[in-house]
């Protein structure tokens, strides 16, 4: 047996890994995949195909839930259908909201209440190294599915990255790859599991690339692609999943060869759905924080948030509920053209709601797929409103459908983000280059729109939320864990501040270490002395009066605290034009732990900036 998993005295297992009771790959496999690219790609394969399952499993689970409670055919979508009894639309939901309840009550139980809520695939990579909780991604894709089977408003794309990227976390972790390749790895569970659940693998492989691993290179490329491929391939194998939208004849969607002159509406609707996706945003925020200040309970909450959801579906149309699929299949199809420019608006209001709502209320689930559904109606509304607006736009040949098309992506980037994902997802859907062209125009003025006025997509806005500072999946978790504690010398030399000149002399003879820290009578940090200057000093003045230590302290209220990382580190050098400063244990009872110098500090800064960009650039160490 390998020393890693060896017993130790008394019967317990070496090695972290084992001591926490994940499984290990035998090591002839760990050393294959660790020395060589193939073996990324052999798992990338694996976990592609195994996101395939987890994303086949999670639809056929989600609607078997929906045939049971809403009594609906077999294969019917639920926001498609049309014969629900009134009855069930407004107490579906809310049972959800029951079960998501009982769920969290017995899982607080079992587990006890939760300090922070589960790490999510940009979390992971951008913090942990793409180190990911299989026990809470099951528990979220169990909550997700409960939430989306149901009928909540919210879409099965956050339980499907989740479980499939935790898995994708656990299996690197079993062959204890290096961190840029487990980083990697759970960009590839999050691709197939995108691909497989749009039947989309060029939108999984790009999502991977700009929301959970944060850039493109080389050494990404394979593993990503391969991941997508399969798992798109084996969804479809395993279930038979209809395409994102069906629009038949591509000419349906465009009346004449679209020219450079229809870049200009979709620039247009572009901006439209970035203002669109902010008020979204801000609505999910807004309903978070009313269900906070009400005092209801967290278990409870879904239910009441179901039971509202229930009654728009009731109100207003059962389009509302669920992730809104098969109501955009109606909306692509020709013969659905026909809503009069009210029933969108009313339906697009009425979704935007029910979407904030459920999430605002406790259920679990993402907004790409609602936001997809959204910028269809909204594309649709453009098209009926703006030529009315602006009559010169009434010659541009884009149909309805080219504007439902152009606001899907538009409106999805500007919640979501990745705008080459959407602009492929675009390209994928309807097969026709013109259309996505004018798609990536328009999806360059709503990215562009959101992240110069509001920052954030939604993922990002809700770390911010909670305090934390991630903007996007980039790997930052190396700059935390670079701390100060890490980098200081821990033996610094100290010396009273009531110290007699003659013995700090005698002490610190010129030649020895040239800065020492100045502690006063309660050992408490007093500031820094430079010994050639305190012996300059001391010559000057030989004839004279003897100067005293507390006449040549520098930086008496400027030090370091252990947890600051390199980048506080370097900031505050920078700041107080100080070559060293000390570190204490914190700014109360400033008790000295060490030295940190600048030139140590850049030094180590740059050597993690440079394995950072040769991980960046497929390079090996």
């Amino acid at each position: 047996m390998p020393a890693r998993t060896a017993a130790r005295p008394g019967g317990r297992p070496r090695g972290r890994w084992a001591r926490s009771g994940i499984v290990q790959a035998p090591e002839r496999l760990r050393s294959l995949v660790r020395r060589s690219e193939g073996g990324l790609v052999a798992l990338a394969t694996l976990v592609g195909c195994v996101a395939g399952v987890a994303v086949s499993g999670m639809t056929w689970a989600t609607q078997a839930m929906r045939e049971v409670i809403y009594r609906i055919p077999a294969g019917m979508r639920l926001s498609a259908a049309d014969a629900v009894a009134p009855t069930l639309l407004l107490i579906g939901p809310c049972l959800g909201g029951v079960l998501l309840g009982l769920l969290i009550v017995v899982v607080n139980y079992l587990r006890g209440p939760r300090k922070r809520p589960p790490i999510d695939p940009i979390e992971a990579n951008a913090l942990h190294g793409g180190r990911m909780s299989l026990r809470d991604s099951l528990y979220l894709a169990l909550q997700n599915v409960i939430s989306n089977g149901s009928g909540a408003s919210v879409g099965l794309e956050a339980g499907y990255t989740q479980i499939a990227s935790g898995l994708a976390s656990r299996v690197g972790i079993a062959f204890e790859v290096r961190r840029g390749d487990l980083r990697t790895l759970v960009g590839c569970g999050a691709a197939g599991a995108i691909a497989a659940g749009f039947g989309a693998p060029l939108a999984g492989a790009f999502y991977a690339f700009e929301l959970i691993i944060g850039t493109y290179s080389i050494g990404t490329l394979a593993p990503v692609v391969v991941a997508a491929l399969c798992g798109n391939l084996v969804s479809r194998a395993l279930i038979d999943t209809p395409p994102l939208v069906d629009l038949g004849d591509v000419q349906a969607v465009t009346t004449s060869h679209v020219t450079s002159m229809e870049i200009l509406p979709s620039l247009a609707l572009g901006l439209v759905c970035a203002l669109l996706g902010i008020l979204i945003m801000r609505g999910v925020t807004l309903i978070e924080r009313l269900v906070l200040a009400s005092g209801v309970p967290r278990a409870a909450a879904p239910v009441f948030g179901g039971l509202c959801v229930g009654a728009l579906a009731l109100i207003a149309t059962p389009q509302v509920l669920s992730g809104g699929h098969g109501a955009l299949h109606m909306h692509f199809a020709v013969e659905g053209q026909g809503h009069g420019t009210a029933a969108l608006a009313g339906l697009f209001a009425a979704k935007a709601v029910a979407s904030a709502i459920s999430i605002g209320s406790g259920f679990r689930g993402g907004l790409f797929f609602a936001s997809l559904f959204l910028g269809a109606v909204a594309g649709k509304l453009f098209a009926a409103l703006a030529p009315e607006l602006v009559p010169a736009l009434a010659g541009f040949g884009l149909t309805p459908l080219a504007y439902a098309v152009i606001g899907m992506s538009a409106l999805a980037v500007a919640i979501i983000g990745g705008p080459l994902t959407m602009t492929f997802l675009a390209l994928e859907v309807t097969g026709s280059l013109p259309i996505t062209g004018v798609v990536l125009a328009a999806v360059i003025a709503s990215s562009l729109t959101v992240r110069k006025t509001f920052g954030y997509s939604f993922a990002t806005w809700r770390f911010h939320l909670r305090g934390e500072s991630i903007r996007s999946p980039h790997d930052v978790g190396w700059i935390r864990s670079l701390t100060v504690g890490r980098l200081m010398r821990r033996d610094p030399s100290t010396v009273a501040v009531d110290t007699p000149m003659p013995t700090f002399l005698r002490a610190h003879p010129l030649g020895s270490p040239s800065r020492v820290i100045v502690v006063d009578g309660r050992g408490r940090y007093a500031g820094i002395v430079n010994v050639p200057e305190v012996h300059a000093a001391a010559q000057e003045a030989a004839a004279g009066a003897q100067p005293v230590l507390a006449d040549l302290l520098h930086h008496a209220d400027a030090f370091l605290t252990p947890e600051m990382n390199v980048r506080d580190a370097a900031a505050a050098f920078d700041r107080t034009e100080s070559e060293a400063l000390a570190v204490v244990e914190n700014r109360e009872s400033r008790r000295v732990l060490g030295l940190l110098t600048e030139s140590h500090t850049l030094k180590r800064y740059s050597e993690e900036l440079d394995r950072q960009r040769r991980a960046m650039a497929g390079e090996s160490d």
